[in-house]
């Protein structure tokens, strides 16, 4: 279970946050269902190779700061 909610806005702006950091990601789909958190934390972490710690973490991260460009 995620320790976070997003909502399509937040979602946006942590898809636009990862999209940044991994530029290897913009050809894949990052589609987002509000409520389906945790399948987002499994795209990413098969996406990104890391484990969901580090990916929740760095959701946890982008919403802190949701209108700096920093993730």
């Amino acid at each position: 279970m995620a320790n976070f909610q997003l909502t399509s806005e937040t979602a946006f702006k942590v898809k636009t946050k990862f999209l940044r950091k991994y530029r290897d990601l913009a050809n894949e789909s990052l589609e987002f269902t509000p409520g389906k958190e945790d399948q987002l934390i499994e795209d990413l972490m098969r996406l990104v190779k890391r484990d969901r710690t580090y990916i929740e973490f760095t959701i946890q991260k982008a919403l802190a700061d949701t209108k700096g460009n920093r993730l």
